[in-house]
Formats: C-alpha cells, structure tokens, sequence
C-alpha cells in the first residue's frame, strides 16, 4: 500500500522522520476552490486528482508521511477510504520510504468556525467520542499507516479521541494546537500531554497548527512527560482569522530551530498550513544531508 517497509513507531526509534506540509495551501497554489465548510475535502470529493497532484508535489519534496484530507470529513466512508487511497497511492509511487496517515481533525473542524483554536465546545467527552467513533473506524478501515489526531485544542477532546483507540491496536500520534505555552483551551501541557503517555496505542505526541516559537518548550515538555517521541509541525507563524476566512501573515517569521526541536525529542517534523513543499525540501535537505528533495 505504502512504500514503509516496516512500523513508523520503529523507525521513530532509529531516525527523525520528515512530515509533509500544509495540503489547503498547496491546493490553492495549484487552483483549486476551498471555499465552504468542508476545505480540502470538497477537493477530495470533486476533483480528487488535485489531492494526490499535492500528496505527490510533497513526495517530490522529500516527505517521509503523508497526513490525508480527511481533516475536515464527517463520517463519510467513501470519501474517508478515498483520502486514505490517494495517499497510498502517492506513496507507493515514490522512490523512498513514505508512510501514510489518516487525519483525524478535531470536532470544531468541522463547524468551520475557527472552533479548533478555542476548544471547548459544549459537548460532552461521551458525545465528543461517539461523534468521533465512525470517522475513526471508517479510516482505520481503509488501512492508513498510523492515524494523526491532529490540531486538538483541549483535553477533553484528547480524552474522547483515545477513548475511541484503547483497545483497538491502531497505532495514533497525538498533537495539540497550542497558545502561550498551553493548550488552546488554556490547559497546562504537562496535563494534557499526560494523556498520551497513558494511551499505548499513541506513539508519539507534541504540537502542531501552531506558532513556530511555540515549539521547543512544548516539545520539551511532550519528551518529558511522555517519554515518546514527539511531532512537531508548526504553521509558517501566520493567524487565522475565522471571521474574514483569512490567515494574517507575521510581520517577522519566526526561525526554526530543527536542530534544537530535535535535541528536545522531536522525531517527526514537518509543516501545517501554509507551509509548502519549499520549506519541506529544505527541511529534507537539513534532516538528510546529501537529499536531493526528489522521490
């Protein structure tokens, strides 16, 4: 299906693994219309050969795991086993090992109002996980890699997320989008990076859809507390603007220090929105001396 030749958690114990970039921008680089609730998945439903164009420019790049455009998908098993689908097929074409995994976005995602960044949503843990079970059963039937629960903002979501793994077998990373050296939700790290620790089906934890200076003190402290290895993949430092459907460029990108994140734990790194196929060949180049970025 992939061109992984074995577990991801194995090879997170050998090496850092290279992330691919943000799939809405690249879209838009190539043409595509995202506008509407349901982002880069009305791509994936009307012109699935853009999603896997982007998958590809990302393999291209030199990306070792490609995170599928599930994101914002309700519980639709066709269009989730098809994300899943372009992904192993832009894998199994590349000339080096690539791993798929399935995105699992959090549930204000889906109500396409900037609610990923506030969290809290009203809903209950039990309501969050029964809300959550079928778009997580219907991409683990499709045979992803691994499943990436992605951009969460609190931990009463986390907790509804690994309630519907425990005793699956899937294997899962977790990532929180963070503010301030907490979650989104204003939780303390160390709490919500405890849950992942507890749950053997993650294997690995940290941060993503965040700013880059947010990095290195939360992936220090997923390393800490955890005792797993951690992902990192930041946005370009840009802020959403929900309300005009925007993102507010920084006036100064913040750097990225790869090789501290890396010091701290981080052992899959990579981009999230608006950060390119560029910048990944730039990482592939610093993580792999002698890569050409090309697969």
């Amino acid at each position: 299906m992939s061109r992984a030749s074995g577990p991801l958690a194995a090879a997170l114990a050998r090496r850092t693994v290279l992330l691919d970039g943000g799939l809405s921008n690249q879209l838009e680089n190539q043409g595509c219309d995202l506008s509407g609730g349901r982002w880069t998945g009305r791509v994936l439903e009307e012109a699935p050969e853009e999603v896997l164009a982007a998958h590809t420019a990302y393999v291209r790049s030199g990306a070792e795991v490609l995170i599928t455009a599930s994101y914002q998908v309700p519980a639709e098993p066709g269009l989730l086993h098809r994300s899943v689908a372009l992904a192993a097929r832009a894998a199994g074409a590349a000339a080096h090992e690539v791993w798929v995994a399935a995105s699992v976005g959090p549930y204000g995602a889906l109500l396409a109002d900037g609610s990923e960044y506030r969290g809290r949503y009203g809903l209950s843990r039990p309501a969050l996980a029964a809300w959550h079970r079928p778009r997580i059963e219907a991409l683990l039937a499709a045979g992803p890699d691994v499943l990436a629960l992605e951009t969460v903002p609190d931990t009463d979501e986390a907790e509804a997320l690994l309630s519907v793994l425990a005793g699956t077998g899937a294997r899962a990373w977790l990532s929180y989008t963070v503010e301030g050296g907490r979650t989104r939700a204003g939780q303390p790290l160390d709490e919500a990076f405890a849950l992942a620790a507890e749950a053997p089906e993650v294997i690995a934890a940290g941060v993503n859809c965040c700013d880059p200076a947010e990095v290195l003190p939360a992936v220090a402290r997923a390393s800490a507390t955890t005792g797993k290895p951690v992902v990192a993949y930041p946005n370009d430092g840009s802020v959403w603007d929900a309300g005009a459907g925007l993102w507010h460029p920084p006036d100064t990108p913040a750097p990225w220090p790869v090789a501290a994140w890396q010091d701290a734990g981080a052992r899959l790194i990579g981009g999230c929105c608006r950060v390119g196929p560029a910048p990944i060949a730039g990482l592939a180049r610093s993580l792999r001396p002698g890569s050409q970025g090309v697969g």
